[in-house]
This record gives structure tokens, C-alpha cells and sequence, in this order.
């Protein structure tokens, strides 16, 4: 009698090992289907919407025309414009303040190594994404109707959006500190509100500070759309000039904020790479004040102050036995910068002009104006709603499918490790900035009057602005691969070339396509925020729905948009955690 041969018995190990590598690799083939999927919607929304050069090119003569009417600029006298500009800082480093005091406990709560329970840490985290999903638009328009006009609605509009961002980077960086200290504060009987404090904290300030003056920049931005709806200061003058076709002096206020933002730029990457820390900036202070035994000898005269704080690295002082730290240099330049922070805050609070018993008011009367947004009005959904918010998902997709097509060459260009020389590094890192320094708004305002009305505006506007955006991560994402392994295939006769394609590009992609998706991300949202200059979408509709008091529709509009952007992060996180 002929039996089959049984197999054998395969190891327990090596079963368990097969059946984890099985359904990862099905994910991972599932995620670079849809990623080929996001692919193809690009290109057909780019096609669907008839954005092509020859229709470009049939706007040439209408860009001539603007270019006509907008010159010579008007610019307003100049206490009138310092005036704005006031304001409009003012209201954005309320906002920003707002938003970092906010999120520290909810990082604190949300991050592993300081959060009290895995249902708080899951809450916390929940809020965080919520916060980043409502666009800072839709609250702004909410708390008009809670707080009347001023310069609260936008503070607390900002303040709470840039908790989804500020909140999320600050909860990543505290899972990341060096546990030893909040450790050498639980074993000397310390409880969990001075481990956070004195454990927490102080390693955390430099992340706090480079956050904050990163969401400073976003809000500078953001704060020019908030005028469309009536925030004051530059954004609010800029929409009242377009609003009657004045654009000698919209384009005037809209140049103030072009140089405004690089500005901001320019002082916020300066602060951020010193606090951070750069490679420069890690070598011993005395080196690079100046070096040698002068340097060093001053420094021990003067306790420190030459080289700023050396004193420092002695565990406890001259004898070893002081325990409080000393009034050396670096002390006291945290304690001036703090100065300088909390006067800038009073003064910011001054000019915005907030007023706590509105504040107050508004509070109390928050239930019944809440009241006013529900139940949301469903009628308009199948007529109107979805084919706007279908519109809104096509600019969104053909302006990042562009913006990526436009952005990986130069960035390529820009980073130091690629670009065939200095000279075209430093040429493409200026154009970065330059293209970053202009908000998304002031396109879109000038494709509007050059294409007119319509999606080809707000996509042309969302592809440029991608491009400062993508175009930095890609060169400094290649500028952070391992430079060893470039080395080891030079050194075997590898070309240029050959060493970009196995070396340097393969190991940046993972970060390359979480990039792109961060971008289309937020290009959801910022499709939506257009629509309100008439860039198309469903933005304008909701603008309208605000202006007519219809609170039933601004409902509908708002849960259709929160129910996108919660889908398109959801499967963000999951492409993200697939092709890891």
C-alpha cells in the first residue's frame, strides 16, 4: 500500500516567524496598491479639473492685465502700517502662547513615559488629533458667533488648532528624554507632578521654545486667511482691498507679509538650529569664541562668563560640594530671555486689545449659542455638499500629485550631499526659502484675478506652496541619510550616480513618502481654507453659510470636513506604519 510522505515537522519558531512575515508583507502590498491608487487619483483630478499648460497659457494676458492694475503698489502711510503689523503680531503670539501653555499637560498626559493610564494617554492623543482636524478656519467662525468681533476669536482659534501640532511633537520629544533624571526624582520619594517639573521640564525647554516659534511662523500665515472672516490687523485690511477690487493696496499689504514671513523664517531657523543644536553649535564654547589659553584663562578669571556657563560641567562648583546651580552666563541669559517673553506677551495683550469681561460673557453664553448650530441641516448634502467637498478631495490630490512632481527635483538640487556642487546647493536653498515665504492665500488671491474663479486657482496655489514645503523635507531628509554607506560604494568604483540610486535615495524613501503624505494631508485642509477667496471647494460655501447666520448648514459643512480630513489621517498613519 503506497502512503504519502507526511512532511516534517516544521519548527515552532520558524511557524510563528512565517505567520508575523505573511500578513505583513499582504500589508505591505496593500499600501503601495493604494499608494499607486493616490498616484492615479492625482493625475485624473490634475485632468478632471483641465489644469494644463495651454489653459495657463490662455491666462497670460489676464496676469498681464492684474500685473497692470496692481502697479505702482499703495502703500499705506507708515504708522497705519505699523499699526497692522502690531496687531497682527500681537494676535499671532497670543495665540502661539496660548497654544504651547495648553500643550504641555496634554503631552504630558498623552506621552507613554509620563501619561497616568493607557485610557488617559488614549484620550489625550484623541484630542490632539481632533484639534489638528478642525481647521482653524471653522473655529475662528465659531467663536465670532460666541465672542463677537476683536482679536479673541482668532487667539483662541489658533491657540487651540495648533494644539494638534504643538501637543503631538511635544509628547513624541518627551517619550524620547533621558528618563534618568524624573527616575532620580521618584526614587528620592518625589510625586508625579515634581517628577514632570523638575524630571520633565527643564530637558524639555529647548523643544518647547523651537516648537513655539515653528507654530509662530504657521500662525503668522494662517493669521492673513483669518481676516476673510474678520480677524483684525493685516489680513483683515488685505481682504477689505480685494474685496473693492483695490489692488494696489492689497498687493502692497500682501508684499508687507511676503517679507514679514521670511523674516520670521529666516529669525525662527536661526533660534531653532541654536537651541537644537547643529554640528557647529555641539563644539566646546571656548573653541569657538575664540580658542587657545586666553580664552581659557578668562574663562576661569570670570567664573564661566566668557564661554557662557563652562562652569557648568564642574558637578558642584569649586569645591565639589555646592549643590545649587551658580549666576553664571547661561543662567542669566535664561532669565533675561524670559524677561524679554513675558514682556512681549503683556505688550502683545495690550495692543489685541482682548477683553476679559467679553471673554467671560462669551463663556456664559456659550450653551445657547451652541444651541444654534444643531441639528444640522441635511438638505442641501446630495444637491450642493458633496459635489463642492468632491471638488475640494481634487484639488487637494492634483495639487500635491504637482506639487511632488515640481518639489523632488529641487529638492534633490538643494541637498548638500546630492547637488553637484555649493554653489547649486545654496542656489536651491534660497529658492526654497523665498517660495516657503509666501503664504498660500496671497496665490491663490493672484491666481483668482488671473484664472478667475474656480478649482485651477486653489490648486495652482496649493502646488506652489507644496513646493516650499516638500522640496525642504526631501533635501534635508537626503542630507540625513548614512554618509557611510555612500563612502563604501565610491570606494568600490561606484559613479555618482550609482551611489544616488543605491545608496542615498534608497535609504531616504520611507521618509520621501511620508512626506508626500504629510503634504496631502494638509492639502485637504488647506483646500477647504480657499475656497473662502472663491479658489473653489467647498470653503466658500461655508463662508456663505457664516455670513447668512445659516448655523444648521456651517454645521453640516464643518462634520462632512472633519469626516474627510479624520479618513485621510487615518489612512495616513496606516500607509505610514505599513512601509516602515
Amino acid at each position: 500500500m503506497h502512503t504519502l510522505a507526511r512532511p516534517a515537522p516544521q519548527p515552532a519558531g520558524e511557524a510563528s516567524r512565517a505567520g508575523v512575515v505573511r500578513p505583513r508583507r499582504l500589508e505591505s502590498a496593500a499600501a503601495k496598491a493604494v499608494l499607486v491608487a493616490l498616484v492615479a487619483a492625482g493625475i485624473w483630478s490634475t485632468m478632471a479639473l483641465q489644469i494644463n499648460v495651454a489653459s495657463i497659457a490662455d491666462s497670460a494676458g489676464n496676469a498681464v492685465d492684474f500685473a497692470g492694475r496692481m502697479l505702482p503698489l499703495d502703500f499705506p502711510p507708515v504708522a497705519e502700517l505699523a499699526g497692522m503689523i502690531g496687531e497682527t503680531l500681537a494676535i499671532v503670539l497670543l495665540a502661539t502662547v496660548l497654544s504651547v501653555v495648553l500643550s504641555i499637560p496634554v503631552a504630558v498626559a498623552a506621552a507613554e513615559s509620563t501619561g497616568r493610564t493607557r485610557l488617559g494617554r488614549s484620550g489625550a492623543r484623541g484630542f490632539i488629533v481632533l484639534m489638528r482636524a478642525i481647521p482653524d478656519l471653522i473655529l475662528a467662525i465659531v467663536f465670532f458667533r460666541v465672542f463677537g468681533l476683536g482679536a479673541l476669536p482668532g487667539i483662541l482659534a489658533m491657540g487651540l488648532h495648533s494644539i494638534g501640532m504643538v501637543g503631538k511633537l511635544l509628547a513624541d520629544a518627551i517619550e524620547d528624554l533621558d528618563p534618568g533624571p524624573r527616575a532620580a526624582v521618584q526614587a528620592a520619594g518625589g510625586g508625579r507632578v515634581q517628577q514632570v517639573v523638575v524630571g520633565v521640564l527643564p530637558q524639555l525647554l529647548p523643544q518647547i521654545i523651537a516648537t513655539g516659534l515653528h507654530r509662530f511662523d504657521i500662525n503668522l500665515r494662517t493669521s492673513v486667511l483669518l481676516g476673510y472672516v474678520g480677524v483684525g490687523g493685516i489680513g483683515l485690511a488685505i481682504a477689505e482691498s480685494m474685496r473693492t477690487l483695490d489692488y494696489r493696496r492689497g498687493m502692497a499689504l500682501a508684499l508687507t507679509v511676503l517679507v514679514l514671513c521670511i523674516l520670521t523664517e529666516l529669525v525662527s531657523g536661526a533660534f531653532r538650529r541654536r537651541l537644537l543644536g547643529t554640528p557647529r553649535s555641539r563644539a566646546p564654547r571656548g573653541r569657538s569664541v575664540g580658542g587657545g589659553a586666553l580664552v581659557g584663562w578668562a574663562d576661569r578669571v570670570s567664573g564661566g562668563w566668557v564661554t557662557g556657563g563652562r562652569r557648568q560641567d564642574r558637578p558642584g562648583g569649586a569645591d565639589g560640594r555646592r549643590l545649587s546651580q551658580p549666576w553664571d552666563a547661561d543662567r542669566v541669559r535664561r532669565y533675561l530671555w524670559g524677561a524679554v517673553v513675558v514682556a512681549l506677551v503683556f505688550l502683545a495683550w495690550r495692543d489685541a486689545g482682548v477683553s476679559v469681561p467679553g471673554f467671560l460673557t462669551g463663556l456664559a453664553e456659550l450653551p445657547s449659542t451652541a444651541l444654534l448650530f444643531f441639528p444640522p441641516d441635511l438638505s442641501a448634502v446630495a444637491s450642493t455638499l458633496w459635489p463642492e467637498l468632491l471638488t475640494t478631495l481634487q484639488i487637494a490630490l492634483a495639487a500635491t500629485f504637482l506639487g511632488a512632481v515640481l518639489a523632488v527635483p529641487i529638492g534633490l538640487l538643494a541637498a548638500r550631499n546630492v547637488a553637484p556642487s555649493p554653489a547649486v546647493h545654496g542656489t536651491f536653498r534660497v529658492l526654497i526659502v523665498l517660495v516657503r515665504g509666501v503664504p498660500e492665500l496671497i496665490l491663490a488671491i493672484v491666481f483668482v484675478v488671473v484664472t478667475g474663479l474656480g478649482a485651477v486657482a486653489g490648486t495652482l496655489a496649493l502646488a506652489i506652496g507644496a513646493v516650499g514645503l516638500l522640496s525642504k523635507l526631501v533635501a534635508d531628509s537626503l542630507e540625513e541619510t548614512d554618509v557611510a554607506v555612500q563612502e563604501a560604494l565610491r570606494a568600490n568604483g561606484a559613479g555618482r550616480m550609482q551611489v544616488f540610486a543605491a545608496a542615498t535615495l534608497r535609504q531616504a524613501t520611507p521618509a520621501l513618502v511620508a512626506h508626500v503624505l504629510y503634504l496631502l494631508d494638509t492639502n485637504v485642509r488647506a483646500a477647504t481654507l480657499l475656497g473662502v477667496v472663491g479658489a473653489g471647494g467647498i470653503g466658500y460655501y461655508l463662508l456663505n453659510a457664516s455670513r447668512i447666520v445659516d448655523f444648521a448648514t456651517v454645521t453640516t459643512i464643518v462634520l462632512m470636513i472633519l469626516g474627510v480630513v479624520l479618513v485621510i489621517e487615518g489612512l495616513a498613519v496606516w500607509l505610514r506604519r505599513a512601509l516602515r
